[in-house]
């Protein structure tokens, strides 16, 4: 990999001080050149920093670091988790075939249709209004405790879906710790009409595990029951069934996820329920068949032609040839408000290491800040950042053809914003085309001069425009299948772990340690009258430093 990486250094110095400006002037054909189509999905790369001697020395890198190689071991069900010593078989979840997958011999498949099974009769159950709590109250409404991989996906995929709900369902998402988000969701339901999933693979994480059990203390405080309002309206999603046993969930409202499932890749799984309740299980479905077909693009679509591998490079040439310290996630489309979020998840704790495979600390950094938002309230928010404030941000533009709630006017506005930004980004604004407009404005003189330098933008700010034609469920199962084998591809070429994440731990660890001292120093002593500095210092040396 050095060869490729040097040859990489050399041909960044050599057009990294090249505009847009001039590169689209002497390329005019790159709009149609840099451009892919796939699973519903139109990629428009011709707004970067590129040139073909960058795609192939690009692709040249991925090929050194064995890219073709790490694929096939991804899809055949190696422990590419090696650190862990597990497969990471996600794509196994959205495989609908009645064959074996990976392989025979290791067919993970009869396990992740029994799961399926299970979910359709369930979601049926409820939608249909046969699921009864211990009043014999039909359930509608469900209230979703988990964190991490098991809230962002799925409330990520029920924002964006949420024109395809059927059922009549309200879907609530708690994930803070904060006592204030449960009550929150908790002042709207009615006990005898709410139903609990809790998704958690240890069945042990703080953060889920106590917003459950203010939620059951909640019901049974209401309903009674003895513990059988658990049973009647509490469901798990979890790798340990027995421990959701042990809370007083019904053994036959639990269902299984696998340790080859990492939390964040796993919205395919049973930590979708939320999202098959919504929409039911055959939209769900069509979903896994938008990922599959993803799946099956990355496979067997060459390096050049393949949509996941073409968004990595992008992301490797920036983030360690030119140092952009981040990226934009801008969605034009009020459905994927949360994707951003989401894929921050995904990207950040995938890619954000230290060390390769092997142990040793990388050459090179990984894993840019991912941020962002919805375009238009970004362009009022912090757009100005991109425009002119001196960082390269690369930025990807999210932008559907066609409303899932049209609007007479509204959406031409949108999409004339967010192609507007993308060329203003690329080409930016000169001295000479501010002092034309200052002059037309009536300006001269120091009053030109004294405005100039504030109008100016520098532009050459790379983006990525990714459109479609109405975000659906197959469409959305493509798009984050796509950002997933990114994420993937980016790994291979830092030869890092994507699938582990141990830098989450440690906090955890040293919180449940001082929770004792610090519920202690935040009652006020006797007679103290809320004197705020000394709780303050006794809370602050309840924690105590890293090495005792």
């Amino acid at each position: 990999m050095q060869a490729a990486w040097a040859a990489l250094q050399a041909h960044q110095r050599e057009i990294g001080g090249l505009h847009m400006r001039e590169i689209f002037a002497s390329d005019s054909d790159r709009s149609r050149r840099y451009r892919l189509e796939a699973c519903g999905l139109f990629l428009d790369y011709s707004k970067h920093r590129i040139s073909e001697a960058t795609l192939s020395g690009l692709k040249a890198l991925a090929a050194a670091a064995g890219l073709e190689q790490w694929i096939g071991r991804l899809f055949s069900g190696e422990a590419v988790n090696n650190t862990e010593g597990r497969a990471a078989l996600h794509p196994a979840l959205r495989h609908l075939g009645m064959d074996a997958f990976p392989g025979h011999g290791s067919d993970v498949m009869p396990e992740v249709r029994a799961t399926r099974d299970k979910m359709r009769k369930f979601c049926r159950r409820v939608r249909g209004g046969r699921w009864r709590g211990l009043t014999e109250r039909p359930l509608d409404t469900v209230v979703c405790l988990g964190i991490g991989g098991s809230s962002l996906g799925p409330a990520m995929a029920c924002a964006a879906l949420e024109v395809n709900a059927d059922a009549g369902l309200a879907l609530h998402f708690v994930s803070d710790l904060d006592g204030a988000a449960l009550d929150r969701v908790l002042s709207k339901c009615a006990p005898e009409r709410t139903m609990f999933i809790v998704a958690s693979k240890s069945f042990g994480t703080e953060e889920t595990l106590t917003n459950a059990r203010s939620a059951r203390s909640w019901l049974e405080s209401r309903l009674g029951g003895n513990g059988d309002s658990t049973a009647r309206h509490f469901v798990a999603v979890t790798a340990k069934p027995s421990v959701a046993v042990e809370f007083g969930i019904d053994p036959a409202n639990v269902f299984e996820i696998w340790d080859w499932v990492g939390g964040r890749y796993s919205l395919w799984s049973a930590v979708g329920l939320p999202l098959a309740l919504q929409i039911g299980m055959d939209q769900f479905e069509a979903m896994l068949s938008g990922a599959a077909e993803m799946d099956q693009h990355f496979v067997s679509a060459p390096p050049g032609d393949n949509m996941p591998v073409i968004l990595a490079l992008l992301e490797v040439w920036y983030r360690d040839f030119f140092a952009a310290p981040s990226r934009a996630v801008l969605p034009y489309d009020h459905a994927l408000r949360r994707f951003p979020e989401y894929l921050q998840q995904l990207e950040m704790e995938s890619n954000g290491k230290r060390v390769a495979r092997t142990g040793e600390p990388l050459s090179q950094p990984s894993a840019p800040v991912v941020w962002g938002g919805p375009g238009i309230d970004g362009q009022h928010a912090f757009f100005q950042l991109l425009h002119q404030g001196g960082t390269l941000i690369p930025s990807d533009f999210i932008l559907p053809l066609q409303s899932q709630r049209p609007l007479a006017g509204h959406h031409e506005a949108l999409v004339s914003n967010a192609l507007a930004q993308t060329r203003v980004l690329m080409r930016g604004r000169t001295e000479e085309e501010v002092e034309r407009a200052l002059e037309q404005e009536g300006f001269r003189g120091n009053g030109l001069d004294s405005l100039l330098p504030h109008r100016v933008l520098p532009g050459n700010q790379p983006s990525s425009l990714l459109m479609y034609e109405c975000l659906d469920p197959r469409t959305l199962g493509a798009l984050a299948a796509l950002y997933e084998h990114k994420v993937f591809v980016e790994s291979v070429i830092w030869q890092n772990n994507p699938f582990d994440q141990f830098g989450v731990e440690m906090g955890k660890v040293l919180a449940k340690r001082i929770r004792p001292a610090v519920a202690e120093a935040l009652k006020p002593a006797p007679g103290e009258n809320g004197s705020l500095s000394r709780r303050i210092d006794r809370l602050l040396a309840a924690c105590p430093p890293m090495d005792e």
